[in-house]
Formats: C-alpha cells, structure tokens, sequence
C-alpha cells in the first residue's frame, strides 16, 4: 500500500476549501467575479469536489477550478502527500516510488507546485543594513555519468566559460540579499548586471538603508539609487573592516557569504 491510501480525498477537499474560501462557499466566479454562486452537485471524477454554477455568467466551476489541481487525474490526497514530501526535502524519485508514481509524474508534480509556492511568496521588505553579494553556480556533470564515461582523468574541475558568469553560459548567477538578523532573499539571474539587479535591489531593500558588498563595480550607483553604501575590497584580501573603531569589524558581506 501506499500512503496516500491511508488518506481521504473528501477530507483534503475540505480543507482546501478552507483554505480557499473561509466562509465555506465561494466568494467569486473565477470567470466574471460574480458573488452570485450556487451549488450544483459534484464532480463525477473527484468524490467530495462541489460543483457550483455563477448566475450572471452562466458558467461552471468546481473546488479545483484556478488551481494547479485542476485538469490533472491524480487525486487531491496525491498532492496532499507529494507536498508534505516535499517538506521533508525527499527526492523526487523518492516522491514517485512512496505514491506509485512514475519519475516523470512526480517531476512534474513537484515543478508545479514549487512554481505554485514560488509565485505567491510574499516579497521579503528589508531595512537597516543590508549585505548583498554574488556567486556563480557550476553544475558540471553530476548525475550525468554518460557525459564523462570514457574520457581521460583530469586535475581541473569543470570551469566553463571564462568571465563572469551568465545563465545562457551555464554557470549561473546565484544574487543575495540578507539583512542583518532579519531576512534573506536569493534569486537566480539571467546575468548580474545593473539593469538586472536594480529591479530586485529596490522592490526588496528600502530607500535609505546601508548596503553592503565587495567592490565589484556593478554596485556603484547604489546611492544614486537612494542607498547609503559602503564596500570591502576582496581582490586586496580585505574581507571587513571597523571604520568607527570600536574594535567591531562592521563593514563586511559574510553574512551573506556564508
């Protein structure tokens, strides 16, 4: 047996409901946003899905419709138990042997609902100080053995392209920003360049804050962006600096380093 076995797709359809709507009913039409709903029987295929009908637009809809269980056939308690896997960081292979499922499937379950928890994440807002700084994903080849099989033994790892690195040359970008005791945001960038980051840089640090970084050039127009900035230079091995000289080296980025 599997685990989901164990579970009831009427009780997960209820506590999506909940989730959904609060007063147990919909609120709004998904198609006009009309609150003039009634009910109208059930799902044939999903046991416990309501169906509900909009008076002003004509149309249908069920528990499922605008979400990312809609249109698929594996059962809500499915889901239900992919994401609780999810939580416990198990593999996605792991995921599909636990539910009977194919690797594909699971794949493909766990890319929607992680683009679903990605899309409605709330927008990290920091303020005080702030440490931001770069570094470059190489994945080489792990989990790819058909890709080295044969080839010579050599002593360098794999580097990629020279010069910083981009997305489109494989060795992405991973930009952060951390306030201190307080909050971090990580995002992958197509490039790190002014007109990439400052988008990221405003919609998450306030106006006035203290930024700190290395001393790559691409942060030197933070304070014509409104922040005051201060930088340790790496390239001459200095990684902090106590500017007031209270014997605390507040001037670093390891925060985010680490």
């Amino acid at each position: 047996n599997y685990i989901h076995d164990l579970m009831d797709d009427a009780k997960c359809l209820e506590k999506l409901r909940e989730l959904r709507w609060p007063y147990s009913r919909p609120n709004a039409c998904p198609h006009c946003t009309s609150n003039k709903i009634v009910r109208r029987g059930k799902n044939d295929r999903h046991p416990g899905c309501r169906r509900y009908a909009c008076l002003k637009c004509g149309k249908r809809f069920d528990d499922l419709t605008g979400t990312i269980f809609s249109g698929h056939h594996q059962p809500l308690r499915v889901w239900m138990c992919c994401l609780y896997l999810m939580g416990l960081n198990v593999s996605n292979r792991q995921i599909g042997q636990e539910l009977g499922l194919s690797e594909s499937d699971s794949q493909q379950m766990t890319d929607l609902l992680r683009d679903g928890i990605y899309k409605r994440r709330r927008v990290t807002r920091m303020q005080g100080e702030i440490e931001c700084d770069e570094v470059y994903v190489i994945a080489g080849h792990k989990g790819k053995p058909e890709k080295i099989h044969g080839r010579l033994a050599r002593r360098n790892r794999l580097k990629g392209a020279r010069g910083r690195g981009t997305l489109e040359k494989e060795k992405p970008p991973i930009f952060g920003m951390i306030e201190r005791n307080g909050e971090v945001r990580i995002e992958m960038l197509a490039n790190v360049r002014q007109e990439t980051i400052r988008p990221i840089i405003e919609e998450t640090i306030v106006a006035g804050s203290l930024v700190y970084t290395d001393e790559y050039a691409i942060y030197a127009p933070l304070p014509a962006w409104g922040y005051h900035h201060k930088s340790v230079c790496h390239s001459s091995g200095e990684y902090a600096r106590d500017e007031d000289g209270d014997g605390f080296h507040e001037v670093h980025v390891n925060t985010m380093e680490g």
